[in-house]
């Protein structure tokens, strides 16, 4: 009996071995995912989408490219050897911006123009003795291309060379195709005051807010128009790109875009930790993590980083860190600070955060905290420029701009965006009612009454959007703001409810329209 158990027991590990080894074989025998699958999702940058599918655009044509290091494809291919080598592309001449065809100068150095030696063709600089491409740099073109990442910042310089070339263009009889990138922090955020007409420069050649939301091919357009340019303009627009989409998720390279943006976390910060400039605290140079450090020498990092986290700002999170610069204001010398640590890039308000940054670490020691009387000019605007000089509350200091800001995005931005606002997770009243919620818990809905009357409006609206009833949605919006305007005006909610609540009632209104 015993040898009978042992034959069964000894049986039913051989039948259960089997089915083991077939399992594996069945699993190793099954498709496994190349990466194929994955990079079927993969945004096609305009690059790819002007060859494959308009590539009679540039037929027949002289081409001449603007470009730097971040003008590649999706598989790391410069845009300049793709279209050098392309049987059907005639490429004449490059044009390089700030930095460089080749990214090799630094922040603000005189390029100069030259003879590529890869390709032997010319190089032209448009950022040295000219900015705007001239006769002669475009007698061997007859259309321009312009493939250059951006940051979604207005002191960024690249895209102001796009805007001088298409003035060039325009006046030359050029036709300019912009081959669209992604905005590296998604395009559902608008941020800032809009620079004021004084303010320009290289920098503020055409009137942005600081952080404009918008792609390079969006710019183009809306410049076109808006300042009665006239350019033959196209734009190559991307394939599978979302306003929701941080630069992770687009399945693209990060390349650095300049010495000083080496990351996406640093193009997730600069419109916010820029605002530092012109001021003595520093923002990171000289340091492996550029605009995600920031301090000054007379900071206590331990004290910034417990005041910056408690004021629970979306998207980031503070560590106090210690640095020493090996260039720039404080080369060789010990800062505190913090490092700025990201939870969610799309969360992230950056010139609230920007503007937090200067009004904590100027209230450790005020005595010490210096801003350059060029600042307005920084950030656009001088009323703001004189708040934050002045230590007025960063609140009050951004609702300054909240209108004019709302007006600029419906009436200027917004008809020119050539990607959905929304396209997988539209804004509803339901969002409006968690935000109604949010403002009455930190007190910037002061009125118990007041949050009730905004929180019924919101769920009547909320009832029309279920029947789809367009009119009925789009007149009791209008009608949310102007509730929201009397309470403000009563007094019942706060300068940055107001603003909160005008944005997201504008975004709901743009969806219906």
């Amino acid at each position: 009996m015993k040898y009978k158990r042992m034959r069964k027991v000894t049986l039913l590990l051989i039948v259960l071995m089997g089915v083991f080894i077939g399992i594996i074989i069945v699993s190793a025998e099954e498709p496994q995912d190349d990466g194929d699958e994955a990079n079927a999702e993969n945004v096609k940058p305009g690059i790819e989408v002007l060859l494959d599918d308009h590539l009679d655009w540039i037929e027949g044509k002289r081409v001449g490219l603007i470009t730097n290091p971040t003008g590649v494809t999706s598989d790391l291919e410069s845009s300049i050897d793709v279209l050098y080598n392309h049987p059907d592309v005639n490429l004449t001449a490059l044009y390089g911006p700030e930095h460089g065809i080749r990214g090799d100068r630094e922040a603000g150095e005189h390029v100069d123009s030259y003879i590529d030696e890869k390709t032997g063709l010319p190089v032209y600089s448009l950022y040295g003795e000219t900015w705007k491409p001239t006769e002669e740099m475009l007698e061997d073109v007859d259309v321009l291309l312009y493939d250059i990442q951006d940051i979604d910042s207005n002191v960024y310089t690249y895209i102001y060379t796009l805007g001088f070339a298409m003035e060039a263009a325009a006046g030359q009889d050029k036709e300019l195709i912009v081959l669209d990138r992604p905005n590296p922090n998604g395009g559902t955020k608008v941020e800032g005051p809009v620079r004021f007409e004084d303010a320009v420069s290289f920098m503020g050649r055409f009137l942005l807010p600081i952080r404009h939301g918008m792609t390079v091919g969006e710019l183009a357009t809306m410049w076109n128009t808006e300042y009665g340019l006239d350019t033959d303009v196209k734009v190559a627009e991307m394939e599978d790109w979302e306003r929701t989409m941080s630069f992770e998720d687009t399945g693209l390279p990060w390349v650095m875009t300049s010495p000083n943006i080496p990351t996406e976390d640093s193009a997730h910060l600069y419109s916010g930790t820029e605002l530092l400039d012109d001021t003595n605290l520093s923002e990171g140079l000289g340091t492996t993590r550029p605009f995600e450090l920031v301090g000054a020498p007379w900071i206590d990092a331990e004290d910034l980083a417990e005041d910056m986290n408690n004021l629970e700002l979306p998207g980031v999170k503070f560590r106090p860190a210690n640095f020493t610069p090996t260039s720039g204001e404080y080369e060789g010398e010990l800062v505190g600070g913090v490092q700025i640590h990201i939870d969610d890039p799309l969360k992230i308000d950056q010139v609230e955060l920007g503007l937090h940054l200067i009004d904590v670490m100027r209230n450790q020691d005020p005595e010490k905290f210096e801003m350059s009387d060029n600042y307005a000019e920084l950030i656009g605007d001088p009323e703001a420029a004189d708040m934050l000089r002045n230590g007025e509350p960063v609140d009050d200091i951004m609702a300054s701009w909240g209108d004019e800001l709302n007006t600029w995005v419906k009436d200027v931005r917004n008809p020119y965006l050539l990607y959905p606002p929304y396209p997988e997770d539209p804004i509803s009243s339901e969002d409006i009612l968690a935000t109604v919620t949010e403002l009455e818990e930190s007190g910037d809905i002061m009125d118990d009454g007041a949050a009730h009357d905004l929180k019924l409006h919101v769920k009547a609206v909320g009832q029309y959007e279920k029947k789809e009833a367009v009119d009925k949605v789009i007149k009791h919006m209008k009608g949310f703001k102007k509730l929201i305007d009397a309470q403000k005006e009563n007094n019942l909610i706060s300068d940055k409810a107001q603003v909160k609540l005008q944005q997201k009632a504008d975004a709901i209104l743009a969806q219906w329209k």
